[in-house]
C-alpha cells in the first residue's frame, strides 16, 4: 500500500513538472538600479528548496537546544534500568542463599538510584544472615520514612531479626507498630507474634494466636495441638509453688490434654514439688483407670507420706489387670517399703526385677536390707544399681 502511495506520487510529480516547464510566465524583481528577470517556475522551486532548508534548520537549532535534556534523560533512564536489573540479581542470589551477593547487588541498585524500598531491606535480611547487625541496622534506617506497605515490609524484617536474636520484647514492639499503622489479620505478623510470645513465655497470648491462625487455617491441626500443649505445660510448670492456682490451671486445662500422659506427669509431678500429693494421686488414679499408662504409674510411688493404705490396695487391684509391669511392681514394693511391710515388699521388688532389672528397685532393695540390718546385702544392691545407672 505504501509502494502504491510513493509511487502516485512520483507520478504526480513528475505531471507537475512537466506542466512547470511549458509555464510561459516569468516574475520581474526591480531593485533601481538592477532588474533581475527570473522563470516562474524557477523561483518557485528556490522558494521550495529555502522552505525546507529552512525547516531543517530550525529542526537542527532545537535538537541542539534539547541536547542536554535528552542526555541527562539518558542517562537516568540507564541509571535506572541497572539499578532494576542490580534489585533482581539482588533478589535472585538472596533466594538462592548468595547472601554476600545479595547485599552487594542491593547496595549498588541503592548507589545507582533504585528508589525502591525492596532493596535496603534485601540488604538488611542478607546482613542479618551474614551476622553483619551494625550494617544490618545501617540499611534498614534507610528504608524509614516510607509508604504504608514498604514500612510493613521493614516492620516485618525488623521483627524476625529481633527473634532471631532472641529479643522478643523489641519484637513485640515492631509488630505493635505495625498495628498501629491499620495492619491487621497478618498471617505472617501473627506467626512472628507467635514466636516472640512464646520467647517471652506469655502463654495466654499464645494460646490466643493460635486461635486467630486457626480461624485463618493458616496452621495444620497438628501444629497447633502441640503449641497449645506446650502452653498448657508451661503453664502449669509456671505454678510450681502455688497448688490452689495449680489445681486452678489443671481444670481449665482442655480435656484433649488432661488425656494425655506429659501433661498429666507435669500435672502430678508440680503437685508432689507442693506437697500435694492427695490431689496428684487422685490426677493419676483417674487417669490410670481410664487408660493404663507404665510410665505414668511410676509417679504413683512417688509421693510416699501418710497412710499408703489405700494406694496399697489401689496398685494390688491394677496388678490384676496387669500382672506382668515392671514398673507397677517397683512401685508396690515402695508402697509396702514405706509401710514396713517388708515381706511384700521384698517380693514386689523382686518381681519387679524378675521381669526388668531397674536402678531404683535396686535402691528399694537396698533401703529394705538396711531397715532389716542387713548391711552387706544393702551394699551389694547399691553396687547393682550403680552399675545399671552407669
Amino acid at each position: 500500500m505504501k509502494f502504491l502511495v510513493w509511487l502516485l506520487g512520483l507520478f504526480s510529480l513528475a505531471v507537475a513538472l512537466k506542466l512547470a516547464a511549458h509555464n510561459p510566465g516569468y516574475l520581474l524583481l526591480v531593485y533601481p538600479p538592477y532588474r533581475i528577470e527570473i522563470s516562474l517556475t524557477l523561483f518557485l522551486l528556490m522558494l521550495l528548496t529555502l522552505f525546507v532548508l529552512g525547516y531543517f534548520a530550525v529542526r537542527l537549532a532545537l535538537s541542539a537546544i534539547r541536547l542536554p535534556a535528552y542526555v541527562r534523560q539518558f542517562r537516568l533512564e540507564r541509571a535506572h534500568s541497572k539499578g532494576r536489573s542490580a534489585m533482581m540479581e539482588a533478589l535472585d542470589a538472596f533466594f538462592e542463599g548468595r547472601y554476600a551477593v545479595a547485599e552487594k547487588a542491593a547496595v549498588r541498585a541503592m548507589e545507582l538510584g533504585e528508589s525502591s524500598s525492596l532493596n535496603p531491606v534485601i540488604a538488611a535480611r542478607a546482613a542479618h544472615e551474614l551476622r553483619e547487625f551494625d550494617r544490618r541496622d545501617a540499611y534498614l534506617t534507610t528504608a524509614e520514612n516510607q509508604s504504608a506497605g514498604l514500612s510493613t515490609m521493614r516492620l516485618m524484617a525488623q521483627a524476625k531479626f529481633n527473634l532471631d536474636q532472641h529479643q522478643p520484647q523489641a519484637a513485640l514492639k515492631s509488630l505493635k507498630k505495625l498495628r498501629a499503622r491499620g495492619v491487621r489479620g497478618h498471617v505472617g505478623a501473627l506467626h512472628l507474634e507467635l514466636r516472640a510470645q512464646q520467647q517471652a513465655r506469655n502463654w495466654d497470648a499464645v494460646l490466643d494466636i493460635v486461635d486467630q491462625l486457626k480461624k485463618r487455617s493458616a496452621m495444620d491441626d497438628a501444629a497447633a495441638a502441640q503449641i497449645r500443649q506446650q502452653a498448657w505445660l508451661e503453664k502449669i510448670r509456671a505454678h510450681t509453688l502455688d497448688a490452689p492456682a495449680l489445681l486452678a490451671i489443671w481444670k481449665s486445662t482442655p480435656s484433649e490434654f488432661r488425656k494425655r500422659p506429659k501433661v498429666v506427669a507435669t500435672a502430678v509431678r508440680a503437685l508432689i514439688h507442693q506437697g500435694d500429693c492427695r490431689s496428684a494421686q487422685q490426677i493419676l488414679t483417674n487417669r490410670l483407670n481410664m487408660e493404663w499408662d507404665s510410665d505414668l504409674v511410676m509417679l504413683y510411688g512417688e509421693c510416699l507420706t501418710g497412710e499408703a493404705g489405700n494406694r496399697i490396695e489401689q496398685a494390688e487391684r491394677w496388678l490384676k489387670q496387669h500382672p506382668d509391669d515392671a514398673g507397677l511392681l517397683l512401685v508396690l514394693g515402695k508402697l509396702c517399703l514405706h509401710q514396713e511391710l517388708w515381706s511384700k515388699a521384698q517380693n514386689y521388688l523382686d518381681a519387679s526385677n524378675s521381669i526388668a532389672t531397674s536402678s531404683a528397685a535396686y535402691i528399694a532393695l537396698g533401703h529394705l536390707s538396711e531397715k532389716l540390718q542387713q548391711s552387706d546385702e544393702a551394699f551389694k544392691y547399691f553396687q547393682k544399681a550403680m552399675a545399671l545407672a552407669q
